[in-house]
């Protein structure tokens, strides 16, 4: 394996991840000084998150509280509080990950100098071969007259010899996949690090929509609680609408699904990471605050900006954002992905979509970020999986929109992995 060639991939690695970056890193060069920045930014990075549950646990708390104007600007202030957390989190963890990258490449140099160095050895033995005359031997030794003792030694230096020779191969076997491991780690340190750029931008495009709705409820009900009121009741009228509409649309459609052409247990990934609040069916919740009574899919909770990952391999067959039709009363933003395997699957309620119509995409892609629009009272993803030849996205009846997103639904847990 040429060293050199690994080498100018890790120097151009690192070329790649420093260049752009929107962090800066102060005066650590040595392994010890980067080992000891790493410790530090990871120990800021468990601040943050601390700090960002903390928010959570007061944000769930107050979701199961009555309807206030109040109530409703407190959870706004908690989603910007998170999000500002949440963008100073991003921020250290790339920089955390800038570190790692040049501290991978210190383990990348020494690799490489125990492979030379290997290699120098191992080629100075093989010219030691060459220049050695075959005809003597330790056979020739013997026959040549001389001593059973000096034969002995002879056997035992080429024994040696052949020990260290292939010890010498072994080791350059192991340094070299050593090297491969290394590189390989510097390049999902990068990735891992693109991504948190990612988040980094979109936590605080995030922020400014969240703040832009902030100013809007305020300027809409004048800050009284009376006009949020009623506001609230025409909503409360208009999202059972809704809610039955999109239940008897997909009650028929319920009827067309071909259980035998569903794939296994295990075929779906755990879109975002949460706390599961409400499960599928008729649900407790379902049964006091849907007209329907029941709940098409699963509801995973986590601070708004969660990151969102598409549950396998599909297209994307869907993107809108319902609120610009009908605000707080259905899906909100919505993405939906059909995949390969009979299923369709629906997240909804996000902040930011990062996927567009007709894109392909991997299991585990980002395609957005958990948020609060559409009809729902805190963070969280809901997550509907459907028999994916009985799903449509069509107009809905009650102009919510040219894209209502409905099928014939199945119950998500039946098909995520366990």
């Amino acid at each position: 394996m040429d060293s050199a060639k690994y080498k100018g991939i890790a120097l151009l690695l690192i070329a790649i991840v420093m260049a752009g970056s929107f962090v800066t890193t102060y005066g650590a060069e040595t392994p010890e000084e980067l080992k000891a920045a790493i410790e530090k930014k990871r120990q800021e990075e468990q601040v943050l998150d601390t700090q960002i549950k903390a928010v959570q646990s007061v944000l769930e708390t107050t979701a199961g509280e009555k309807q206030t104007l109040q109530r409703e600007l407190n959870q706004i202030t908690g989603n910007v509080k998170q999000l500002d957390l949440g963008i100073k989190q991003s921020k250290i963890v790339a920089e955390k990950l800038t570190y790692e990258i040049k501290d991978t490449q210190y383990t990348i140099e020494e690799s490489e100098e125990r492979i030379a160095l290997r290699k120098v050895e191992i080629s100075e033995m093989l010219r030691q071969v060459q220049r050695k005359d075959t005809s003597e031997g330790p056979l020739m030794a013997i026959l040549s007259g001389k001593s059973l003792t000096d034969a002995v030694g002879e056997i035992q230096a080429l024994i040696e010899f052949q020990d260290k020779f292939a010890r010498d191969i072994r080791e350059l076997q192991d340094y070299t996949i050593e090297l491969d491991g290394h590189i390989k780690t510097a390049e999902e340190k990068k990735r891992a690090k693109e991504l948190e750029t990612e988040k980094y931008e979109s936590k605080k495009i995030i922020l400014d929509e969240t703040k832009k709705y902030q100013q809007q409820l305020l300027t809409q009900t004048k800050n009284k609680e009376q006009i949020y009121q009623n506001s609230l009741a025409e909503l409360k009228k208009r999202q059972d609408e809704i809610d039955a509409e999109i239940a008897r649309l997909e009650a028929a459609a319920r009827k067309d699904i071909n259980v035998s052409a569903l794939p296994s247990s295990g075929a779906l990934m755990m879109p975002a990471q949460g706390k599961l609040t409400q499960g599928y069916g008729s649900t407790p919740f379902a049964l006091r605050n849907y007209a329907s009574r029941r709940h098409n899919g699963i509801d995973i909770a986590a601070p708004i900006g969660t990151p969102i990952y598409a549950a396998a391999d599909g297209r994307v067959v869907g993107v809108a954002d319902q609120d610009l039709y009908c605000r707080k009363g259905a899906y909100g933003k919505f993405v939906a992905i059909t995949h390969y395997n009979g299923l369709t699957t629906l997240y909804a309620h996000l902040s930011l979509w990062k996927v567009h119509e007709g894109q392909e995409v991997k299991q585990g892609d980002l395609i957005g970020y958990m948020g609060n629009t559409g009809f729902s009272t805190g963070s969280h993803l809901h997550f509907t999986v459907y028999a994916a030849p009985t799903f449509k996205i069509a107009p809905a009846a009650l102009s919510c929109g040219p894209k209502m997103p409905f099928g014939g639904d199945v119950n998500p847990f039946d098909y995520l992995a366990k």
